[in-house]
C-alpha cells in the first residue's frame, strides 16, 4: 500500500539537500526507493486511474514544500531546495507534515485559502464532514486550478520574451479577436515599435485594431510609469484601444491610472493571464473530467 502523501515530504526535501535542481521523475523514483515500495505499489493508481499514487503524492508533497518556501521551481520542470529548506533539515526532523509546515506563514496562508473560514488556519483542522461532497469537489478544483496557475506562470517565465509575445497573440485570437493567428495577429519586430509589442484586429472584419504591450517579468511589478508610456505609444499611433499584459502584477498606482477619455486600456496581470489560458485551453490540456449529474425532474413528472 502506498503511504499517504505526508510520508513523502521528508524524503522529497532530503533528496534536494544536495542543492542541485531535480526533476519530478527523479524525485518520484528516489522516494519509491526510500519508502521501499514494491513494483505493485509503484503501479497502484488513483481512483480515476489517471496517475499512479506514487506520482500523485510525490507531486503534492512538492506543492506543500513550495508553498512553505522550502523548495522552489527552477528552470523548466525542475525543483531545488531553498535556504529555509536547508535550515529545516539542519534540525534533523523525523517527520514533516502539515503541522510542521504550519510554522511558516506562507504555508498558513495557503492553508487558509484552501480551508473554509470557520476551520481557521490550521491545515490539519479540515473536517470533511462539515462540507457537502459538492463543496469538497469545488474546493479541490480551486486548489488544483490555483496550482496550475502557478505552474503556468513559472513555465512562461522560463521562455523568451518573444515566446511570451506570441503566446499573448494566440490567447487573444482564441478569445475571439480577429480570425486565425496568421490573419488577425501581427507581432512587431523584436526591436519593438515605439512601445508596441503587437497589433490585433478587434474583429474578423478588422474595423478597429487593438495594440498590445506584453511584459514578461520574472520579478517586480508594473508601475504607473510603464502604463503612462504605453498610453503615450497609443497616442503616437493615433490608437484608442490597448491591452497591457504582464506575468507580474500591477501596482495600485498603475491600476488606478486613468488615461484620456478617448483611450481605453485593459490591464491583465499574471494570475488573470494564466486563468484566461486555462479557460481558453492555451498551453494546457484536459487530464481528467467529471460529470455531476442530478435527477431530471421533467422525466419523472406525471403526464
Amino acid at each position: 500500500m502506498v503511504p499517504k502523501f505526508e510520508f513523502f515530504i521528508l524524503p522529497y526535501l532530503k533528496f534536494l539537500s544536495d542543492g542541485k535542481a531535480h526533476t519530478l521523475k527523479e524525485l518520484t523514483a528516489h522516494i519509491a526507493d526510500v519508502l521501499c515500495l514494491s513494483s505493485e505499489d509503484r503501479e497502484e493508481r488513483t481512483k480515476k486511474g489517471s496517475f499512479t499514487k506514487l506520482y500523485d503524492r510525490t507531486q503534492w508533497s512538492g506543492t506543500y514544500l513550495r508553498k512553505a518556501l522550502l523548495t522552489e521551481t527552477v528552470g523548466r520542470g525542475k525543483y531545488q531546495i531553498t535556504k529555509r529548506g536547508l535550515d529545516l533539515l539542519a534540525t534533523n526532523p523525523d517527520y514533516i507534515d502539515s503541522a510542521v509546515l504550519s510554522q511558516y506563514p506562507e504555508f498558513v496562508e495557503f492553508a487558509r485559502k484552501k480551508n473554509s473560514p470557520e476551520q481557521g488556519t490550521d491545515p490539519s483542522a479540515v473536517d470533511s464532514s462539515e462540507k457537502t461532497p459538492s463543496e469538497l469537489m469545488e474546493t479541490s478544483y480551486k486548489e488544483l486550478r490555483d496550482e496550475l496557475v502557478n505552474d503556468l506562470l513559472a513555465e512562461i517565465k522560463s521562455h523568451t520574451p518573444q515566446f511570451f509575445e506570441r503566446l499573448v497573440i494566440k490567447l487573444l485570437v482564441a478569445m475571439g479577436y480577429g480570425g486565425s493567428f496568421e490573419d488577425a495577429a501581427n507581432v512587431t519586430k523584436y526591436s519593438h515599435d515605439e512601445g508596441i509589442d503587437g497589433v490585433i484586429k478587434e474583429d474578423r472584419l478588422g474595423l478597429d485594431s487593438i495594440y498590445i504591450q506584453a511584459k514578461r517579468y520574472d520579478t517586480g511589478t508594473v508601475g504607473r510609469k510603464e502604463i503612462q508610456s504605453f498610453v503615450g505609444a497609443l497616442s503616437g499611433k493615433g490608437a484608442s484601444k490597448g491591452i497591457f499584459i504582464t506575468t507580474s502584477k500591477f501596482t495600485k498606482e498603475a491600476s488606478n491610472y486613468t488615461p484620456a477619455s478617448h483611450i481605453k486600456i485593459v490591464l491583465i496581470d499574471g494570475d488573470q493571464l494564466a486563468n484566461y489560458m486555462i479557460d481558453y485551453n492555451i498551453g494546457v490540456s484536459v487530464r481528467q473530467s467529471f460529470e455531476i449529474k442530478g435527477i431530471d425532474s421533467d422525466f419523472f413528472s406525471e403526464e
